[in-house]
């Protein structure tokens, strides 16, 4: 369940973006891997502790994110998303081409603090005290970011700039500013996920791109868009993902894209999306 929690969080992050700015931003994969690289840098340059990680990181990897998107982002609004795609996806390959430059190919270990190294006892089975600390913050940063988008007045700010920007803008509310506060949260959760996966891989340049395809694999089954199907569908294929690798290793990296041919066939909005003239 602690794969689900990465996946859930990038899927959120991407389904933040896309779901408010339709950007299909390719490069999430490459913030997920900054993240990492963040942690690790702050604790071998700045002796940053992991909980300091946890926020400092988000926070310098959102900003870069901002300056993304006022800088090159926001030229293609408007524009076929197409567009958007071909611009991350070489705003992925610069910047992991950068990374193996300055960290090397095969990157770095790093360790989980002492206090979440061990073993707990659930009362039905043992499980380590480090992947239970995984789940639970990714449990409460999704609860939050849902109730934010889905209840709050900012999030409905947010809605109602995606749905009539116009309109939004004579009744005074800045949607520039909102757009690009949107964006670089969506990419500040990604970064979450890569630091509180640094202690479970190798931190590397190349860590990024596995994971993006499962995340958009997961956006695509929970609903473009959807908040919720994002949540639930990552946690959800997480847990498919480590039964399948119980019972059938060889096709347990191959589950989630059955899962999503099924729900593509029978459901081709997503199991929480709604179809796109229903918005």
């Amino acid at each position: 369940m602690a794969s689900g929690a990465f996946f859930a969080l990038l899927a959120l992050g991407l389904s933040v973006i896309f779901g408010m700015l339709r950007v299909v931003n390719f490069a999430h994969g490459t913030m997920y891997m900054l993240g990492a690289f963040a942690t690790y840098y702050g604790a071998q340059e700045l002796h940053l502790p992991f909980y300091a990680a946890l926020i400092v990181a988000p926070v310098v990897v959102g900003a870069f994110g901002i300056l993304l998107e006022t800088t090159l982002l926001r030229r293609l609004y408007g524009l076929d998303p197409l567009y958007n795609l071909l611009l991350t996806f070489a705003l992925t390959l610069v910047i992991e081409d950068l990374m193996r430059i300055l960290a090397g190919p095969l990157g770095s270990p790093y360790s989980a603090p002492d206090a979440l190294s061990g073993i707990v006892n659930l009362g039905f089975t043992l499980y380590p005290l480090y992947k239970l600390f995984v789940i639970i913050v990714a449990l409460l940063v999704c609860a939050g970011t849902w109730w934010i988008v889905e209840r709050s007045p900012v999030g409905a700010r947010i809605r109602a700039a995606t749905e009539n920007p116009v309109l939004v803008r004579a009744l005074g509310i800045d949607t520039r500013r909102l757009v690009t506060l949107t964006f670089g949260c969506g990419v500040a959760l990604a970064a979450l996920a890569g630091v509180l996966a640094a202690p479970t891989t190798n931190v590397q340049p190349s860590m990024g791109d596995s994971i993006i395809i499962y995340t958009f694999a997961i956006v695509v089954i929970g609903g473009l868009g959807s908040v919720l199907g994002s949540i639930v569908a990552g946690f959800a294929l997480g847990v498919l993902q480590a039964l399948g690798s119980v019972f059938y290793a060889p096709i347990s990296t191959t589950l989630i894209f059955i899962v999503m041919v099924i729900v593509i066939v029978l459901r081709p909005a997503g199991l929480f999306g709604r179809a796109e003239g229903s918005r």
